[in-house]
């Protein structure tokens, strides 16, 4: 749509101080979606000739914040890391179209901080860290898992960027588990619940968005029983946590997350020789 408030749109090229209004675009597929009538300029970042993805010495694998969709997608699907049918799951828990994979963006949909946004799911599950840059050039670096703290809230101060998420080699080398509930056969996720196991010491991650504000991730040194896990997760949420609009009801998402984490867990640690690639709905 239309943005009739908007008077500039600045390339992120050049400098220019930051002003209350500015915004930073970068597939535009959520900003062009409604109104936005705090915003006077947008800042343009597809002119920045970031790498989309690139794979580091150690293995890592950084993503820029411009990396899209279906870049992230056929990555995923041409890498022989374990974790690489992960990210395809999350590609395509995004259930959108065409055009919006060719658009969107790996950091627009952590910026919106929407609770079933999967590239929140994907590289809080993989233990990626996200790099920011603020306006005067410093950086700094923010876990995944923390770089959401609430539905449309995150840790960028005014004018902050997210530059890249940079994912371990380790945790692209983990097993995984994935499972995904909707009350519709296409719809938003209502719960999101990613399991992953370390090939070096055998500890178990789960972590639980969508069905909750922010991401809650469970790190266990060694992999707990049903009831250690149940635990942990009623230990780490409260009644806030867990998210309510017309995709589900708090009390339903909860019982989602807590049977779909005790279901990878099973799969990663009981049976993992019989364990599914795919996830449920």
């Amino acid at each position: 749509m239309d943005l009739n408030t908007i008077t500039e749109v600045r390339d992120a090229r050049r400098a220019g101080p930051w002003r209350p209004g500015d915004a930073w675009l970068g597939g535009g597929t959520y900003l062009f979606s409604e109104p936005q009538p705090h915003l006077r300029r947008l800042v343009d970042l597809s002119r920045m000739g970031w790498q989309p993805l690139t794979l580091l010495p150690d293995g890592a694998l950084e993503i820029a914040a411009t990396c899209t969709i279906a870049e992230l997608s056929r990555h995923g699907r041409k890498t022989a890391a374990p974790a690489a049918g992960l990210v395809e799951q999350c590609c395509r828990a995004f259930l959108a179209s065409f055009k919006i994979w060719h658009t969107a963006t790996v950091g627009g949909n952590l910026c919106n901080a929407l609770p079933a946004g999967p590239m929140i799911s994907l590289t809080a599950a993989l233990d990626a860290d996200c790099l920011l840059r603020a306006q005067d050039g410093a950086l700094r670096r923010v876990a995944a898992a923390d770089f959401v703290t609430g539905a449309g809230r995150t840790v960028l101060a005014e004018g902050e960027l997210l530059r890249s998420v940079t994912v371990p080699a380790r945790a692209l080398a983990s097993r995984t588990a994935f499972r995904q509930a909707s009350i519709y056969g296409l719809g938003r996720s209502a719960a999101l619940v990613i399991g992953a196991l370390d090939p070096v010491d055998g500890s178990l991650a789960v972590t639980v968005t969508a069905a909750t504000v922010r991401p809650v991730r469970l790190w266990f040194p060694l992999p707990p029983d049903a009831a250690g896990l149940r635990r942990a997760l009623a230990a780490e949420t409260c009644e806030a946590d867990w998210f309510d609009d017309i995709h589900g009801l708090p009390e339903w998402r909860r019982h989602m997350a807590f049977r779909y984490a005790e279901e990878v867990r099973r799969e990663l640690t009981e049976a993992p020789a019989q364990g599914r690639k795919g996830g449920s709905r």
